[in-house]
């Protein structure tokens, strides 16, 4: 695995993605939640931005999905009569600009079909400049109801649909303006020279992620002339879908940040088999080394174990901690990380680990590397440990 390639901050990061964008026309990255994906989209969107005099932005480059893209999706409950609940659409952004002309519902529907249930009606009212004026969205579903002793099909109008639901609709919009901008037969989205998309699927199982990346893949392999794409996410089954489906076109990278510096990384991963928890344990396994251990960490060891586990088709993630029962060490660690693992730990504020806890956490780390066979070239200096009860049982 290569070197962590060290960044100080976002925007610089976001300069070194464009520029390699220059080379290929994919670049995915994996990184855990609150590392930075979001705001590195935004920063990556702003190097793009042009503004005048009076700080009005007159020319951008970047046609984005986050966590902003869904806040121009709001929803009227309608609280004094609780009838007519309805999505409305910011008229104030230029992500819904000009789309009058490209019968955006049909485009949605299409999409939207492949996942969903319930139907949709879309209103758009457009000023003489294509500036959105008003947009809602009415959503329905059928249901079935039983009417003389026959059940017959019913449509329920004005519905309030999940937020999982929303999520996806919200999302097929953002692919119905995608295809757009990847259509050679229209110009509406040609300002967009990059698309760059963060986790669009933090609320869908497997099965519908595994569906979104091979669309998505689809849709970007197949174009003509598809614009730069970056896609961040922190759900490795999406990630690997994507990679298999891109990998000719594509740079992969894990996002993280440096323990000790704060600095922002990427580590080339394309010429090995991703999985994130063995990128999880490098990091991990490099914290170690540096000293800068906090008890969070044991959380994150056995969030690996039990990843391990699943891989390997056993039940328990002790089984990939202690290897039979007369396994005294093993058995000790076990005991160790399930109570360490579930400690009152804060949620913001990261604890120092204490020292007497260091000297259980290092070796049951060691041991748990080396008794799965993971690489030791991931892992320098791990085989001339100072420890002799992490040798390789």
């Amino acid at each position: 695995m290569s070197k962590p390639q060290p960044f100080p901050d976002l925007p610089a990061l976001a300069q070194h993605l464009r520029e390699e964008l220059e080379n290929k026309k994919f670049i995915l990255l994996y990184a855990y939640n609150s590392t930075g994906k979001t705001r590195l989209s935004t920063e990556f969107k702003d190097l793009g931005k042009h503004t005048n005099d009076d700080g009005e932005v007159t020319a951008r480059d970047t046609l984005y999905f986050n966590a902003f893209t869904e806040d121009l999706f709001t929803w009227d409950n309608d609280l004094d009569e609780d009838e007519r609940r309805i999505l409305e659409l910011n008229p104030k952004s230029t992500f819904f600009k000009g789309l009058g002309e490209f019968e955006i519902e049909n485009r949605v529907r299409s999409l939207l079909d492949r996942y969903a249930d319930f139907g949709f009606r879309i209103d758009l009212t457009y000023d003489d400049d294509g500036t959105l004026k008003e947009g809602r969205v009415h959503f329905n579903r059928e249901v079935l109801v039983e009417h003389e002793g026959e059940a017959r099909s019913v449509t329920i109008e004005n519905i309030k649909i999940s937020r999982g639901e929303e999520n996806m609709f919200i999302w097929c919009f953002f692919l119905a303006i995608a295809e757009i901008r990847l259509d050679p037969e229209t110009t509406a989205y040609d300002w967009a020279k990059y698309i760059f998309i963060d986790d669009p699927i933090s609320s869908l199982d497997e099965q519908n992620a595994v569906m979104v990346a091979t669309h998505l893949a689809s849709m970007l392999r197949d174009a003509d002339d598809p614009p730069g794409v970056v896609i961040s996410t922190h759900h490795p089954l999406f990630h690997n879908v994507l990679w298999n489906e891109l990998k000719k076109k594509s740079r992969r990278y894990f996002l993280g940040r440096d323990p000790v510096s704060g600095a922002y990384t990427v580590r080339n991963t394309e010429a090995i088999p991703f999985f994130h928890h063995v990128a999880a344990l490098i990091e991990l396994y490099d914290t170690d080394l540096n000293g800068t251990l906090n008890t969070h960490h044991f959380n994150m060891l056995r969030a690996i174990a039990e990843k391990t586990a699943s891989f390997l088709g056993y039940a328990n993630f002790a089984d990939c901690i202690k290897r039979d029962s007369d396994d005294l060490e093993g058995r000790l660690h076990t005991r160790l990380l399930n109570l360490l693992s579930h400690g009152g730990y804060s949620l913001y504020e990261p604890t120092v680990m204490q020292d007497d806890n260091k000297r259980e956490f290092r070796p049951m780390l060691h041991k748990f590397i080396q008794q799965h066979a993971f690489n030791p070239e991931n892992f320098p200096g791990l085989n001339s440990d100072q420890s002799e009860d992490t040798t390789t049982p």
